[in-house]
């Protein structure tokens, strides 16, 4: 399935990646991506709630 979605590899340990898998299947994603995207949305979500990413997407609000 071609995609015009922009992409990038991202290398993680072991112990992460089994919690990304536990995560994919108590979720019912279909793919690891559809669950990683979700978590670093969560991620950024919380993080903007609890007023740690401020302007330009970045932790402490510098945006370059």
């Amino acid at each position: 399935m071609a995609t015009d979605k922009p992409r990038y590899t991202v290398s993680v340990d072991n112990e992460l990646f089994q919690q990304i898998e536990d995560f994919r299947f108590e979720h019912r994603f279909q793919t690891r991506s559809e669950a990683t995207v979700e978590l670093i949305r969560l991620g950024l979500e919380h993080l903007k709630q609890e007023g740690g990413l401020k302007k330009g997407g970045r932790p402490g609000g510098k945006a370059e």
